[in-house]
């Protein structure tokens, strides 16, 4: 829940890139009905809102009902609220601003904790990427990546086939559309210049659109 639009349409779109399906609300006041009707595997919360009950209230009620993981993400950054936020269940405590790859990995070993998640795993072609070891692998051969160009390469993978501008990756990987398009260049480069080292091309350049991990 995020009273905030423009982010909550952020957050929107990058958790649908990365294969989730969303349900973005403003508030808590007709959370019974909506559980119901949408059966969550995770919530996150903020902890102020414009109307009905607080996060923290609304983070005892899902711990009580539902038993489905809690992540707050808020601006609310004092540690009296910190604390607040665990005293009342949570699982995890997001400060924004922040990087939707962190909110992703965060939401990741949550689902991961409760047998929500069962493979961390994702393959593209010959191309092995393990999200909870943070390890890549090209037909079984390591390649070390540094945390960025991992968050890069798993967007990519988790959107094999789709072609993703540059606002998408940096929203995605840094978390803001602002930056200079110029950084996903200079990462895409450096990414390529690891994988692509015994074999074909993974990543393909769409002129005018962006890239791509073609199937």
């Amino acid at each position: 829940m995020e009273d905030d639009d423009s982010l909550a349409l952020a957050l929107g779109q990058g958790l649908r890139r990365a294969g989730y399906d969303p349900l973005v609300v403003p508030d808590g006041t007709d959370l019974a009905r909506l559980v119901e009707d949408w059966h969550p595997d995770v919530a996150l919360l903020d902890v102020s809102l414009p109307a009905g009950p607080d996060g923290f209230d609304l983070a005892r009620w899902v711990r009580a009902t539902i038993g489905i993981p809690v992540l707050f993400v808020t601006a609310a950054d004092a540690l009296a609220d910190r604390l607040a936020g665990f005293d009342a269940g949570a699982d995890d405590y997001l400060v924004k601003p922040f990087a939707l790859a962190e909110l992703l990995a965060r939401i990741q070993v949550a689902l991961r904790r409760v047998g929500r998640l069962t493979s961390p795993v994702v393959e593209v072609r010959d191309l092995v990427l393990d999200e909870y070891e943070r390890t890549v692998t090209r037909s079984g051969r390591p390649i070390p990546v540094t945390p960025t160009e991992f968050n890069l390469l798993m967007v990519l993978a988790r959107n094999a086939g789709r072609v993703l501008s540059k606002g998408q990756l940096l929203s995605s990987v840094w978390g803001f559309e602002e930056y200079d398009p110029n950084l996903v260049e200079v990462h895409v480069s450096a990414l390529r210049r690891k994988i692509d080292r015994d074999g074909p091309s993974l990543i393909r350049t769409e002129r005018g659109r962006g890239y791509v991990i073609a199937l």
